[in-house]
């Protein structure tokens, strides 16, 4: 993640912290429809992880609403990436859903990784300089760490998943939060 000084440049009506709270929501909202379209498929492919999807659904719809809340505090609307977010997350959850256990636990274990880098990012950029932004980063840090570690244990071992997946969604996740940080907002 870049500094507060290379961010504050992409657009010179929003400070760091508004940019960061609307791109953290729709990665929020791409993280709910993962889930979602993980879930339709799994029932067949893999049912013994419903319950854990369900889960994991209802902390990302918890945590898209922490950024809602925060962004309607700010006065602030949604990040213009937040359909692509929620499309994109959708059919990723559907393919990876399609595949099973092993290929769901890839792919939430590849998000969560990213996620959590740029969190750990946003949270040293912003300290000291936005409180609200802050807290509201610091209440999804151990549910998103709790998502990562439940699959990690998971997928230990399967070297298919890990080797092929893992890059293609770490990078696709690396490239939707670098669109949402420098599309304009709207």
């Amino acid at each position: 993640m870049k500094t507060r000084a290379a961010h504050a440049s992409l657009n010179p009506n929003e400070n760091l912290g508004d940019r960061i709270m609307k791109v953290n929501r729709a990665g929020e909202h791409g993280a709910v429809n993962i889930y979602r379209g993980q879930l339709l498929l799994a029932r067949f492919t893999a049912p013994g992880q419903v319950p854990v999807l369900e889960t994991f659904l209802e902390h990302e719809r918890r945590h898209r609403h922490i950024f809602e809340a925060e962004l309607a505090r700010r006065g602030q609307r949604r990040c213009r990436s937040f359909l692509l977010c929620g499309a994109g997350g959708y059919a990723l959850g559907m393919v990876t859903g399609l595949f099973g256990k092993r290929a769901i636990g890839a792919t939430t274990y590849a998000v969560e990784h990213v996620v959590l880098q740029h969190l750990q990012a946003q949270l040293a950029a912003l300290h000291g300089h936005d409180s609200h932004a802050v807290a509201a980063i610091g209440q999804i840090i151990a549910d998103e760490t709790a998502h990562m570690d439940h699959y990690a244990e998971t997928t230990a071992g399967d070297r298919f998943w890990r080797s092929v997946l893992q890059p293609l969604v770490a990078a696709s996740t690396e490239a939707v939060i670098w669109l949402g940080m420098h599309l304009r907002s709207r």
